[in-house]
Parts: structure tokens; sequence; C-alpha cells
């Protein structure tokens, strides 16, 4: 699938970035460029590679991370705003980023 200037814009609308005509220009042939590489994965034969669930112990080991979903109690606001930094109103309070 050809990547053209209207995917770039809709992308950078997603992500709240403004491009100007001639960043669209130059973005196009390099996004076709990265989708291209990244399509080489759909060669591969993976029809005997088993999924992978967990990592490795330190050991080199797999790991079983397969457990069941278990509906537990939450934690509360009060206990959760116990050890933050500055709550505020019953909020976690955090320096604006922008």
């Amino acid at each position: 699938m050809p990547i053209n200037e209207l995917d770039i814009e809709k992308v950078a609308q997603l992500a709240h970035l403004e491009l100007a005509l001639e960043e669209l220009k130059i973005f196009v042939p390099q996004i076709t460029e990265i989708v291209s590489y990244v399509e080489q994965l759909n060669e591969l034969d993976t029809a005997n590679v088993e999924p992978a669930l967990g990592g490795l112990t330190p050991e080199g080991e797999a790991t079983d991370s397969a457990r069941n979903d278990e509906i537990g109690g939450s934690l509360g606001q009060k206990k959760a705003l116990a050890e933050a930094p500055d709550p505020a109103a019953g909020h976690f309070r955090v320096p604006k980023v922008l």
C-alpha cells in the first residue's frame, strides 16, 4: 500500500503535529521506506514458531507468565495518595508537560 501525503497528514493530526507542505514531501518517501523495510517480516515463515509467553529467568529458563484473571479489591483513594509527593484535592498533581 503506497503512503501518500494524506496518510502523513492524518498521522500528524493524530499526533497533534503541525507539518508544513515541505515537511510532508520529505516524510512521504522516508515513511514509505520504513514501512517497506518492516514489511520484510511478512516474508518470514513463522508456521513452526511457538508464541512467546513471559520471558526468561536469569538462568535462561522460560517463565510461565500465564495466570488467571482474578478480581481483587482496589487500593482506595486515601491509600493511593498517601505516598504521593504532591497530592491535591484527591488527585495526583504532576508537572505540566507542554
